[in-house]
């Protein structure tokens, strides 16, 4: 059974679903919650210098002891934005960490404004029951010339959560708890982006936190 909104916030008020930092009355739509573009960037290599010379970086998603050497990590600052350009794959994490119940799974989809600029968020992902943490999530510039800038703060994909009728064991992933890296009115949209483009995420929050009014 998918949760609808209420459910979902039934669920958030006896701390059964939790979301840090909280979210704000812009996130919550009629089946799922919008989340957030967090500010950490994984940036696939393309080669590094050995002592050989230099070499095309493999990429092996299996080889976990080298994770660290196939990406560029960049961390933004509040107010400050990042630019995707033509044809580029990035990886980025969600502003939210979530943490799940063991009878509460979430699936993952692209919110379809961000596919309209141009960006491909490539996922239909689960979440499984249990987990805990923030959500890495793969994204690309698909223009041929088009730089597309992204903000953290904006509402990058959706999150869909369906109830479980049998509690399940918790299988520990390996990005668990780790630091990986309703309509809404028009003109509301826009003083949320206002916030968003200037890095004011805290106060964002401070002025539209769900359930404050």
């Amino acid at each position: 059974m998918i949760l609808t909104s209420q459910e979902i916030l039934d669920r958030m008020a006896k701390n059964e679903l939790v979301f840090t930092p909280k979210i704000d009355e812009f996130q919550i739509q009629q089946h799922s919650v919008d989340l957030r573009l967090g500010f950490s960037f994984l940036i696939p290599k393309a080669w590094e210098l050995t002592n050989e010379g230099r070499v095309a970086v493999k990429t092996d998603h299996l080889d976990l002891n080298h994770k660290s050497q196939r990406h560029t990590l960049v961390e933004l600052e509040e107010g400050q934005f990042f630019d995707i350009l033509p044809g580029e794959y990035v990886a980025v994490t969600t502003l939210e960490k979530i943490k799940l119940p063991d009878n509460l799974m979430a699936i993952l989809y692209p919110r379809s404004s961000v596919n309209r600029r141009g960006l491909s968020i490539d996922l239909t992902g689960v979440v499984d029951a249990g987990y805990e943490g923030n959500l890495l999530i793969p994204v690309r510039n698909n223009t041929q010339s088009q730089v597309i800038r992204m903000y953290p703060g904006e509402r990058i994909c959706q999150v869909v959560f369906e109830e479980i009728h049998d509690r399940v064991d918790v299988k520990q992933s390996r990005w668990q708890n780790s630091d990986v890296i309703v309509t809404i009115k028009e003109e509301r949209s826009t003083i949320e982006m206002d916030y968003v483009r200037k890095g004011d995420i805290s106060g964002l929050k401070k002025e539209f936190l769900l359930g404050k009014k």
